[in-house]
């Protein structure tokens, strides 16, 4: 072979890399760092919820997404409307892209405005995206007799509140701009113990996002107890509008709009509220966290959120889907912090109620029964109460849990045993769970 047949050799050699020289495959550093790791997906919201049930249904599917495929874990920590969570993320938990928090979507707001509690800023997270773009309604049940919004000008509805969202900040915006009649009984945990509140009488409306509503009243609201009564939302849903629920923007009329105030301005705060529910359910990670990982993390949710299996599942849970990138939050939330502080100011006191302020004691009842069932390591308990299958749901960190009179943790519970839970009802976190050995 001549020196140049041998160089032309060498050449194509080099291109299989057949050369013992050549450089090796380069490695995936994210897939590197995930590759057995744990990811902990942390909620600030209560178990049972619709912030809860989105979030337990992205750590079932992201990992399949995220090179190295890291196992996920599920955590609640509720409080102050997500502003725990979010506190303990960005300064407590390591931010190296193995955290990420699912918070409630008026938290960005909430900060900007300047209130207290957040030890964060909602511009500096790294926002990873969202799976709805929530429309907002608030209902009435049909004991108030009140079939219309306009009859709440003059009729007054007691509304379930459940924290800084739009249990409590809706009733408050309209009640401030618009002349509403709206008491508000704040203290129940979550979503669910305030649809609860319906069905007992306690209460007589709230507001939710429409998903969420129509997944934890279920029957409830099926079998005409309670119906929708506006919409909140910069643009309508279409399934609102064929139930002929309006929007809250007809009702900004001068003859409405309370004394000090425009109709421009209020339907520029209007807005500016509701510009939080085009994140509908965000995700974030803390701001430190690696601009790779982030990106790849991003990534990840996005292919995520158009997986077939992934929509199959979500179709299952009741749950609409509708993409709200990260890129499209951080957006929304560079907008918002860019709002001039006169104008948030304003804002931050017309959502603050001033009316007589009650605050409910969340009611407890007690079902002992034989347990017939455990899933998912001693989360649900299955007993048999008065000829019926109940369950309860068991959290690791509120739930006390007792077998023979002794502190226990929860998969100790076994088929057979006789338990009585403690809880708001049928379906809820249980506050005990005391066992017979």
């Amino acid at each position: 072979m001549n020196l140049r047949s041998f160089g032309s050799a060498l050449a194509l050699a080099g291109a299989f890399g057949l050369v013992s020289g050549a450089a090796p495959v380069a490695a995936d550093p994210i897939a590197d760092f995930y590759k057995g790791k744990r990811v902990k997906m942390i909620i600030g919201s209560s178990p049972g919820g619709g912030y809860s049930t989105y979030a337990r249904l992205v750590s079932r599917h992201l990992s399949r997404f995220v090179p190295g495929h890291p196992r996920f874990l599920v955590q609640n920590m509720d409080g102050a409307a997500s502003i725990l969570a979010a506190n303990f993320v960005v300064n407590v938990a390591p931010q190296d892209g193995t955290i990420i928090v699912g918070l409630q979507r008026n938290i960005a707001l909430f900060q900007i405005m300047g209130n207290k509690g957040p030890r964060f800023k909602a511009k500096e997270l790294n926002w990873l995206g969202s799976l709805a773009n929530e429309a907002g309604v608030c209902v009435v049940d049909k004991r108030t007799g009140i079939k219309k919004f306009e009859e709440l000008f003059t009729k007054v509805v007691v509304m379930a509140g459940f924290g800084a969202n739009d249990s409590e900040l809706q009733p408050a915006l309209f009640n401030n701009t618009l002349g509403t009649k709206f008491q508000i009984v704040k203290g129940y945990p979550s979503s669910t113990t305030g649809n609860l509140s319906l069905q007992r009488g306690e209460t007589s409306g709230l507001c939710q996002s429409w998903s969420s509503f129509k997944a934890i009243a279920g029957k409830y609201y099926t079998d005409g107890n309670v119906y929708p009564i506006v919409q909140m939302s910069l643009k309508p849903h279409p399934e609102l509008v064929k139930l002929g629920v309006p929007m809250i923007f007809d009702f900004i009329t001068k003859d409405r709009v309370q004394p000090g105030l425009t109709t421009k301005e209020v339907d520029a705060h209007f807005r500016l509220l509701f510009a939080a529910k085009t994140m509908g359910r965000p995700y974030a990670l803390a701001p430190k966290v690696p601009a790779a990982r982030v990106k790849a993390l991003r990534k990840a949710f996005n292919a995520m959120a158009n997986d077939k299996d992934f929509l199959a599942d979500a179709k299952k849970q009741k749950r609409e889907v509708n993409l709200v990138t990260g890129l499209e939050i951080q957006d929304i939330v560079d907008k918002m912090a860019a709002t001039p502080k006169a104008i948030l100011a304003k804002l931050d006191s017309l959502t603050k109620y001033r009316g007589v302020v009650r605050v409910v004691k969340i009611k407890m009842v007690k079902h002992t029964g034989k347990v017939t069932a455990t899933k998912r390591g001693g989360r649900r308990i299955f007993i048999s109460y008065k000829g019926k299958e109940v369950k309860a749901k068991v959290s690791g960190r509120r739930t006390k849990v007792t077998i023979g009179g002794k502190k226990a943790k929860r998969k100790a519970i076994k088929v057979g045993m006789t338990c009585t839970f403690t809880y708001p009802g049928a379906g809820q976190e249980a506050k005990k769970i005391d066992c017979k050995g």
